[in-house]
């Protein structure tokens, strides 16, 4: 599904236009980028919660050469869904 299905989704849903529905899920958006960028987890229930983890530096293997890899420690974003939302996903 493109961000145009999902805007189109939406308006039909709200009955709000498309082009305040795009103004407010892009504004979501840059509201998790910047809370995440300030180190703070966003948690949205019935959808899950985003939050930066640290991934420790660690030696990994080339498989085709099988040269060892030094890849340094860096943050990662995770996103863990919400229980309802889960229990839908798996029916």
């Amino acid at each position: 599904m493109k961000k145009s299905d999902v805007i189109a989704a939406v308006a039909e849903a709200t009955d709000q236009p498309k082009s305040q529905v795009e103004k407010t899920l892009d504004g979501f958006v840059t509201f998790i980028t910047n809370s995440m960028n300030a180190g703070d987890e966003v948690a949205y229930p019935g959808l899950g919660k985003f939050q930066v983890k640290e991934q420790a530096a660690r030696v990994a293997r080339n498989p085709h050469t099988g040269e060892s890899i030094n890849v340094p420690a860096k943050k990662v974003v995770k996103f863990s869904l919400s229980k309802p939302l889960k229990e839908a996903a798996v029916a």
